[in-house]
């Protein structure tokens, strides 16, 4: 009698690896909006109506200082409190 074989999907370390993955997805698609909004927000204006904070431009302070800030205390929080260890080791039967 042939027994039955465990798939990828059986294995509870799968759905982990899934659920982390669309996690980092969405961190990501954060990260793009964050991005996008400022950049094109607070830049779509001609250069001589920019606003300035520390000698640079308000899109680029916002875009890729600030929003790099907060996504990564994001990705921070995503690991220790959403993420979760794995061992990489199949368990076998005895």
């Amino acid at each position: 009698m042939k027994q039955h074989e465990e798939t990828p999907k059986d294995d509870p370390r799968y759905l982990v690896a899934n659920r982390e993955a669309l996690i980092g997805v969405g961190l990501v698609l954060i990260n793009f909006i964050l991005w996008y909004g400022f950049a094109y927000g607070f830049g779509s204006k001609s250069v001589e109506e920019y606003s300035y904070i520390w000698g640079l431009p308000a899109w680029f302070f916002y875009s890729c200082l600030l929003g790099t800030g907060l996504v990564i205390v994001l990705v921070i929080l995503a690991v220790v409190f959403l993420f979760k260890e794995v061992p990489f080791d199949e368990e076998e039967d005895e």
